[in-house]
């Protein structure tokens, strides 16, 4: 076991319920491996300031049940500079701070990464309500915010059926359409409509005629926001123009972010905390957790950052062409797995939805 002074702990990006449910258990792991837990504040911003306390096992009760994150938030563009990084460098030196474990999205993976190449041994944890982490099949937060938006839609159809009323409503997921995908199967939506699969307006429109035609009264449409700025207010008027349905469009916006994590971002937090300490300890770093068929694993940090550019189609092509063949070859089968199972569940809510 690798032998730690003070362990930090920090939540970095946006918030995800659950986050405080995994820096509880982080905390309480390290203590327990006889390391000392250092709650840093703000993210990164935190780090460079110097903002943070020593924790003990009482620091971290009662917020296993609470959104949002006890340690706070904040960008940092400072943090992105080589001059931020020697900063935060020294922080954690004056602070005799061996290795940090950091919750957050691919902006906070790529923070962990460069202090770990500078001599911080970091591992992150994925918390983000999108779910776009691609190295991942689960991040937390996602399983709250999912059922947020299946309450709040819900309570849209009531009225809709109420008022012969369709409506278009946009979820977050900026990276991603997995907020989109999953709460649109689970409110019955008529149609969903994500970047990852071509929209065809023309069915939309047959479809939505139709089933009127058939005695329907209420049509919800769900839409992620990765659509890009402007489509659901756009999409709206054109379903009632051209179905004689009056359509009405709702953003459910930041809501999604808050409330009280469920029992699935409870459990998988407190077990991707146990894994990534317990990596820590055993000298293991530059690592993401990860979900994979329901087991709590890793991978390198570099490496799923660069996957994630690739599943987005974001890399250049010089940085394709850079890439060896056979880890390109790995990326494209995991691409492709990912994207089937999207597109699987999809085509089964094309079929059950009316």
């Amino acid at each position: 076991m690798k032998k730690f002074r003070r362990i930090g702990i920090l939540t970095s990006g946006g918030d995800a319920p659950g986050m405080n449910p995994c820096y509880r258990a982080i905390t309480r792991c390290i203590l327990a491996g006889g390391a000392q837990a250092m709650g840093i504040r703000r993210g990164y911003k935190g780090l460079i300031d110097n903002d943070m306390k020593l924790l003990g096992d009482r620091d971290v009760s009662n917020i296993i049940n609470i959104g949002g994150t006890a340690l706070y938030s904040d960008r940092c563009k400072e943090f992105t500079t080589e001059e931020g990084m020697q900063k935060a460098i020294e922080t954690c030196r004056e602070n005799q701070i061996d290795g940090i474990i950091a919750l957050g999205g691919d902006g906070t993976f790529r923070g962990a990464r460069d202090l770990t190449d500078r001599g911080i041994p970091c591992i992150g944890i994925p918390c983000t309500i999108d779910n776009d982490i691609s190295s991942t099949e689960y991040t937390i937060g996602f399983d709250t915010a999912l059922n947020t938006v299946v309450q709040m839609v819900d309570r849209l159809r009531d009225t809709c059926e109420s008022h012969a009323r369709c409506d278009v409503v946009e979820v977050m997921g900026n990276g991603a359409g997995y907020l989109a995908l999953y709460a649109g199967v689970s409110v019955g939506a008529t149609a969903i409509i994500t970047k990852e699969i071509p929209f065809d307006e023309e069915r939309l429109m047959e479809k939505i005629i139709a089933s009127k035609r058939a005695q329907k009264r209420n049509f919800i449409v769900v839409v992620s926001e990765n659509m890009g700025k402007g489509f659901t207010e756009a999409i709206a008027p054109k379903i009632e123009a051209v179905t004689g349905v009056e359509t009405r469009y709702a953003r459910l916006a930041h809501v999604q972010r808050g409330g009280s994590p469920t029992h699935r971002d409870r459990m998988t937090a407190t077990l991707m905390a146990h894994k990534a300490v317990e990596l820590l300890y055993e000298g293991k770093s530059n690592l993401v957790i990860c979900e994979h068929n329901g087991v709590i694993d890793s991978m390198d940090i570099s490496f799923a950052l660069d996957f994630d550019k690739f599943y987005k189609g974001k890399l250049t092509t010089e940085e394709l062409d850079a890439m060896p063949a056979d880890v390109r070859a790995q990326m494209q089968a995991m691409s492709d797995r990912r994207l089937s199972s999207f597109l699987d569940i999809y085509k089964i809510n094309d079929i059950v939805s009316n």
